[in-house]
């Protein structure tokens, strides 16, 4: 037997890494033509502005990395650039810096100021991928990163503010996003924000974040072109209705007034959950390989999310989830237990991923003092 090293993404199907990073442009493509139509010169200057620093960046990277040696002769230039470029800059670091690109354009503010967008599309590329090895070998999404960095460095100077054509920003609300809302324990001002309005997207966010309908669009293209592993989908997704299903139950013992079905689909409509399940923590090169780790792998996420969610200073938790579960994906892979067969142990281990969870949620929320009603 020959054993052959290769970089992720890892594929054992009929299909090209190109082919996948078309299928996620085009998965992308409703959700980013929406945020064209809803902020027309917001997104343009964000999309331009990231494109140019990642593909540019990208090249950079691969001459440096495959600079001519030294050998005593001069080289004219041109000799130089078909050294370090001829067959080893091809599409797929185009593609690749592109899909970035987009993904990190729509989980940025509309309000956020130019300087963060250029700094952390920058941060992003180059410390989220090409300090790693450039493509197949970082361990961060990139575009996580990038948006990552320019919310902790300049968040305190994103407009939110912002209403358009599309939502006007109810008065009562004060501009604050819906999971501004609940992170405060604003229970009864959530109703300022149907769930309606909520699916529409038709609230303050990220330039792509909220549009619910076109990320599901982009969902279905790619479990038909079988590009993501729906078990990452599932898994995050259904982890984190448990969990919040629970929280609601909590706050319901607590006497709060809410519904606890309008409560976990709140939740699951506000910030960027959906949006991070279907384009982000799927990237193939950051998640585990076998099913399930890739299973232990969303859950993971899904219990980091509602527990920043919950109980931490941020109201949105999606972005650190992505990057902790991106650290652990190699442990998931670890060659002493790590395998495609579901053993009683991984079953054991997924089952403890959602109990202990859950029973910390509701014994924080009963008896810790986080929420009064």
């Amino acid at each position: 037997m020959i054993i052959t090293k290769e970089n992720s993404p890892h594929i054992r199907r009929k299909a090209t890494v190109t082919r996948m990073m078309l299928d996620v442009l085009i998965a992308l493509a409703p959700t980013l033509i929406f945020s064209f139509v809803v902020y027309p010169i917001k997104t343009l200057i964000f999309y331009v502005l990231s494109v140019f620093i990642m593909v540019a960046s990208e090249f950079v990277y691969v001459g440096l990395k495959n600079m001519m040696p030294k050998d005593g002769q001069k080289h004219s230039l041109k000799e130089r650039f078909i050294y370090s470029y001829k067959g080893k800059f091809n599409q797929n670091n185009i593609l690749s810096a592109c899909v970035s690109a987009v993904i990190f354009t729509l989980v940025m503010p509309a309000g956020a100021p130019i300087y963060a967008v250029i700094v952390g599309a920058l941060v992003g590329i180059v410390f989220g991928k090409l300090v790693f090895g450039g493509l197949g070998s970082n361990i961060f999404n990139p575009a996580v990163v990038g948006m990552l960095f320019a919310k902790v460095c300049f968040g305190s100077q994103y407009v939110t503010n912002v209403s358009t054509w599309y939502y006007t920003i109810p008065d009562a609300a004060a501009g604050a996003t819906p999971l501004g809302l609940l992170n405060e324990g604003y229970f009864a001002n959530i109703h300022q924000y149907s769930l309606l309005n909520l699916f529409l997207g038709k609230v303050p966010g990220t330039l792509g974040e909220v549009y619910t309908i076109t990320i599901l669009v982009g969902l279905v293209y790619l479990l038909i072109r079988r590009s993501i592993d729906y078990r990452i989908v599932v898994s995050y997704l259904g982890t984190f209705l448990a969990l919040i299903l629970t929280a609601g139950l909590s706050l319901l013992a607590l006497k709060v007034d809410i519904n606890v079905f309008e409560y976990a689909a709140y939740h699951l409509l506000s910030g960027g959950v959906l949006f991070g399940a279907v384009f982000m923590l799927t990237d193939p090169v950051t998640s585990p390989i076998n099913s399930p780790s890739r299973i232990m792998y969303g859950m993971i996420a899904a219990v980091v999310t509602v527990f920043i969610r919950l109980f931490a200073a941020l109201p949105e938790g999606v972005g650190f989830s992505i990057l902790i579960a991106n650290m652990l994906a190699v442990v998931l892979d670890h060659y002493e237990w790590s395998s495609p067969r579901y053993t009683r142990k991984k079953i054991i281990g997924m089952a403890l991923l959602v109990v202990i969870p859950a029973l910390i949620t509701f014994i924080v929320i009963r008896f810790g003092g986080v929420y009064h009603g």
